[in-house]
Parts: structure tokens; C-alpha cells; sequence
């Protein structure tokens, strides 16, 4: 027995098979994010004032490297997911959609890898 209607079993439509992926990306990246977020604000807080000098020694450590690192990969990763399904509920206009989810993607990918590089050129 189907739950499906005549009109969707005969079109072929039904789910995408991506929707779970998605879900579970956003929540691993969102439980990933908490306790890179506090580690990330303390850094803040506690180094407020410090020099130009001490930030660069700061990040030139090992862990607090990759714990940057980390924490900029999840971040941006995160936000374009979130933005990919509020374009998808939201934008009708199937070119517009397509037009903004290009620029998300290209847009998380292209600053995630310049603050990686960033964060590389100083810890190496």
C-alpha cells in the first residue's frame, strides 16, 4: 500500500533523497559550532587589547589553529545551509533560486577558504 497519489506514483515525484543528509549536516555542524562558539568568544574576550603581535602567536599555536580552523569550516558550512533551505521555502522564481543558491555556495566557499588560508599563512 502507497501513500502516494495516483497523479504523484504516475509523474514519478516524491522525495529528493537529500532532505536526511541535510538535516543531520546542519544539526552535526550546529552541536560542532557550541563548543567552538565559547572557545571562540573566550579567545576574544580574554586576548581583548592584545596586540597585533601576541594575536599572531596566539593563532600560531597548534590547536588553537585547528580549533580555528574548525571553527570557521563548521560556521561557514552551517550558515550555507541554513540560507540554502530558506531560499528553497522562500524563492519561487526557479532562476532566481538557482541564481541565489550559486551565489551562497560560491560565497561560503570562496570566504571559508580565505580565512583557512588566513589562519594557515600565520600558524605555518
Amino acid at each position: 500500500m502507497s501513500l502516494r497519489s495516483p497523479l504523484g506514483r504516475v509523474r514519478g515525484l516524491g522525495s529528493a533523497k537529500q532532505g536526511v543528509a541535510h538535516w543531520w549536516s546542519q544539526r552535526i555542524t550546529a552541536i560542532a559550532l557550541a563548543p567552538l562558539s565559547f572557545w571562540f568568544l573566550w579567545v576574544l574576550v580574554v586576548n581583548a587589547g592584545a596586540s597585533h603581535e601576541e594575536m599572531r602567536s596566539l593563532i600560531a599555536q597548534p590547536l588553537n589553529a585547528v580549533l580555528l580552523i574548525s571553527f570557521l569550516y563548521c560556521a561557514f558550512w552551517h550558515g550555507k545551509l541554513g540560507l540554502q533551505v530558506i531560499i528553497e521555502d522562500y524563492v519561487h522564481h526557479r532562476p532566481t533560486e538557482i541564481t541565489l543558491l550559486l551565489v551562497v555556495k560560491f560565497s561560503a566557499f570562496l570566504s571559508a577558504a580565505a580565512g583557512i588560508l588566513a589562519v594557515l599563512r600565520i600558524a605555518l
